[in-house]
């Protein structure tokens, strides 16, 4: 039993990444796919498909590289369940000079910072990535 399904996913895609692979394959939850359309939404992976049916349902994730790089250069998970990170619209900044990004959960779902930023929303601080 994982549990921390968020890292547990952001681990298989750095892993998947460290090794090449063009695709990686998680357990399916309705949280990691939003956070996975998001990723896929930002260009930062390829395509994401579900697979199987009821228990046996997993999520495939389409890994990008331009020129032999992966286009994930970090992947971290910031909010883990012994320390839960929360942030205040007022306190959304700008991540590596806006050339990455962090995933809030939100009481509107999940967005990205600058999505979070012009809703004026704040939340929990899931990942960052650049």
């Amino acid at each position: 039993m994982v549990n921390d399904p968020i890292a547990d996913m952001l681990t298989r895609i750095r892993n998947a990444k460290a090794v090449a692979h063009n695709t990686v394959t998680i357990p399916f939850s309705n949280l990691k796919l939003k956070l996975a359309e998001i990723l896929e939404k930002e260009g930062i992976i390829g395509k994401v498909t579900t697979q199987g049916k009821k228990t046996k349902k997993s999520i495939e994730i389409e890994l990008k590289y331009k020129k032999g790089k992966s286009v994930i250069d970090t992947i971290k998970k910031i909010s883990k369940p012994g320390r839960r990170v929360y942030i205040k619209k007022s306190e959304i900044k700008s991540i590596r000079q806006g050339f990455g990004m962090s995933i809030i959960s939100t009481s509107e779902g999940l967005m990205t910072n600058k999505e979070a930023k012009k809703k004026g929303l704040g939340g929990e601080v899931l990942c960052e990535i650049w």
